[in-house]
């Protein structure tokens, strides 16, 4: 496939293969024959189809710049990719979702969204309530040259005793190939912003068991982590607290034996939990080639409206 630096075509089954790390400024032209029409995508977003592979820190989640809305407004969200809060939107590739819808008063609409959207996500809801939008990923993989890299994400992650489970394998410590998997969940008040979270059925997943929009912040906000529909006790959680001046505080908890935390929450702050936990790879869910590892990324984004 060929492309200038200023504009290109490609067909979108070569397109939808393109990788998951993007970025948004300036654009170039994607001919989607499948459609017959030209989609807009970021240039930047094209080149970084092809950068290095992703930092091992790096957290997926679902962002917008408003928590809150009224029902009658269209609801505009991301999928970023980046660290402490901060990072790059990324395009709608089909290959790269394996679920993308919303819930809201027990109902569930499948996103609607076309080869190289971003936003990734737009949608009406129609009526007042909590709305989740939930995303699962395909899996991915990276490849870590040396065994210091990979044990960094496993010490920043506090994934267990992953060297010694590695070296019991008969592994060796280099080119260690890591695939992994995205769970993210956004909470979103509309209007009154009545309702609850609930369990999506993920093979990892956030639940709120308050909520942010209308429950009272000093007391804290409860949230669960699962792993296959169970509790994960003593799990890391990673805190990620961002303010209206776009400063984000980071802090860790762990769970309880129910896989209960209570997170401190203030008003007028933004919030994303991240949980990753390690496995050894799952012949069920880790398709494509021989990973050593297999990941599991959580994360869920909510706000907490001023006082």
């Amino acid at each position: 496939m060929v492309m200038s630096a200023i504009e290109g075509e490609t067909s979108c089954a070569e397109a939808d293969k393109m990788p998951e790390k993007l970025s948004n400024i300036t654009a170039i032209r994607v001919l989607n024959k499948c459609r017959g029409v030209c989609v807009i995508v970021p240039l930047v977003t094209f080149f970084a189809f092809f950068s290095a592979q992703p930092s091992f820190a790096h957290e997926l989640w679902i962002d917008g710049q408003n928590f809150q809305a009224q029902s009658d407004e269209t609801i505009r969200l991301d999928l970023r990719n980046g660290e402490n809060f901060k990072g790059s939107a990324q395009a709608y590739f089909k290959s790269r979702v394996k679920s993308f819808y919303w819930s809201l008063n027990q109902t569930t609409y499948q996103v609607e969204a076309r080869m190289g959207d971003i936003p990734a996500f737009s949608a009406t809801p129609g009526e007042d309530g909590l709305m989740v939008v939930v995303y699962e990923s395909t899996p991915s993989s990276l490849t870590y040259r040396d065994w210091a890299k990979f044990d960094a994400f496993i010490q920043h992650k506090d994934l267990g005793p992953i060297e010694e489970m590695h070296e019991a394998r008969g592994l060796l410590k280099t080119d260690v190939k890591e695939a992994y998997h995205r769970y993210s969940k956004a909470v979103i008040g509309i209007g009154a912003a009545q309702g609850a979270d609930q369990r999506f059925g993920l093979e990892t997943e956030f639940v709120l068991l308050g909520n942010p929009y209308r429950d009272d912040p000093a007391q804290g906000l409860a949230v669960q982590i699962l792993y296959r529909d169970a509790p994960r006790a003593d799990a890391q959680i990673e805190i990620f607290e961002r303010a209206s001046d776009g400063t984000v505080k980071v802090s860790l908890m762990r769970s309880n034996a129910e896989g209960v935390a209570v997170i401190d929450i203030k008003p007028g702050h933004t919030y994303l939990l991240d949980a990753v936990l390690l496995r050894v790879p799952d012949p069920n869910t880790a398709n494509g080639p021989p990973a050593h590892w297999e990941s599991l990324w959580a994360a869920v984004t909510f706000a907490v409206p001023e006082g």
